[in-house]
């Protein structure tokens, strides 16, 4: 049987500072990151956007990743998906999917490799 893992990696910029909340042991920090693809529909090709919501936990004395949530930071979220049940005061039930942020950081710039010259020329043979 196979082994199904919940977690997600995303990378987007980050749509504006990050809301921060401080407890008596740990802080949250709920963003959202814009993430764009390109839709192609034969010749026409259009850009689709969309805003995430994410929420990161840290103990109060580890809040200094936090500081790299603010807006237009281009990162990369790593996390988990948490399901969340509650029931409002007229007895109505919702749910909700949360994306927990485990880790974020700046993405890499990704480089092409310098694609090398195919050589042309005489293969050595025996004489």
């Amino acid at each position: 049987m196979k082994k199904i893992e919940n977690n997600f990696s995303v990378t987007g910029f980050v749509g504006k500072d990050a809301e921060i909340r401080q407890f008596a042991n740990a802080s949250v920090a709920r963003f959202s990151l814009a993430v764009s693809r390109l839709e192609k529909n034969g010749e026409d090709s259009n850009r689709v956007s969309a805003f995430m919501n994410f929420e990161a936990w840290r103990k109060n004395e580890n809040t200094g990743s936090f500081d790299q949530l603010t807006k237009g930071t281009m990162l990369t979220v790593e996390g988990y998906f948490k399901p969340e049940e509650w029931s409002d005061n007229a007895g109505v039930k919702h749910n909700r999917i949360v994306m927990v942020a485990v880790k974020f950081y700046p993405t890499v710039e990704k480089e092409e490799a310098p694609k090398e010259p195919v050589k042309k020329g005489k293969k050595k043979g025996k004489k």
